[in-house]
């Protein structure tokens, strides 16, 4: 049976600017094809552009409270019981949290179009610090359905 992990998370080393092993991982998951110089160098001129659009606060900050406001907290999945399929609403484990906030965050980027990616990543890290934006439409989204499912939590075992 295969692994059900890499082991990227003992490989990974933090970003050379921030130090942060949160901010490798997101580059990692911003990454297209292979081209890690190409991502990074989008992620540090969002970064610049938040710096200078919000200069009270620190880039870093509002890089991980956009993350943070964006991760759920419960998600529904489907459980077959008796022939009929329920979505029952569970827990997100905080891996598979922040997981997901980065697919949603870099899902809400590319599918704008018109302006560069480094400044779609600014607004996007922007609205979600706000607690706005298509990211964070999209957690309420699965929130309201785990809430509109919370009849069907017994089966959650």
């Amino acid at each position: 049976m295969a692994k059900k992990f890499t082991a990227s998370v003992s490989q990974l080393k933090p970003d050379p600017v921030y130090k942060s092993k949160l901010v490798s991982k997101f580059i990692n998951c911003l990454m297209l094809d292979g081209k890690k110089n190409t991502a990074q160098k989008v992620f540090y001129d969002a970064m610049d552009v938040i710096s200078k659009k919000i200069s009270d606060t620190a880039p870093l900050e509002v890089f991980e409270t956009a993350i943070n406001n964006v991760k759920p907290l419960l998600e529904v999945r489907s459980k077959r019981v008796g022939g009929a399929s329920y979505q029952v609403p569970m827990q997100v484990r905080p891996k598979r949290q922040l997981s997901l906030g980065f697919r949603w965050i870099l899902a809400a980027c590319r599918g704008k179009k018109g302006k560069p990616m480094s400044q779609r990543l600014a607004s996007e890290l922007m609205d979600a610090y706000r607690k706005e934006g298509n990211a964070m439409t999209t957690r309420e989204n699965v929130h309201r359905m785990a809430e509109a499912n919370k009849a069907f939590a017994h089966f959650a075992w």
